[in-house]
């Protein structure tokens, strides 16, 4: 997979945002990513060194429309505690793809 597809947005709560502040990083990635995946795509896509990587599946929720029930699909949550920077990384420009949620900066980045 490539690095666009393994991290699909970040993620923007209340409680992402105070972790920013901390260095802590918070992202919505591809269900079949791994530990390792992840940790390269971030890597690439923004010139930083990863020290560590944590994952959760979040599991859907029930809807209900009418009678009809349903669920909505399970997805995959990563949180990046920390970096190490590179030299040349820009954390405003990892700082304002974060702050738009529909963002999709590392596409014009990566070829």
């Amino acid at each position: 997979m490539r690095p666009e597809d393994i991290i699909i947005r970040p993620i923007i709560t209340e409680e992402s945002n105070m972790g920013i502040q901390e260095g802590k990083y918070t992202f919505k990635v591809n269900k079949k990513a791994t530990k390792v995946d992840i940790a390269n795509a971030v890597e690439k896509l923004f010139e930083v060194k990863v020290l560590k990587v944590n994952t959760i599946t979040v599991k859907g929720k029930e809807k209900r429309v009418g009678r009809n029930v349903g669920k909505t699909s399970d997805w995959k949550k990563c949180f990046l505690p920390g970096y190490i920077f590179y030299h040349g990384f820009d954390a405003e420009l990892l700082m304002s793809s974060l702050a738009m949620p529909n963002s999709r900066i590392w596409h014009i980045n990566s070829s």
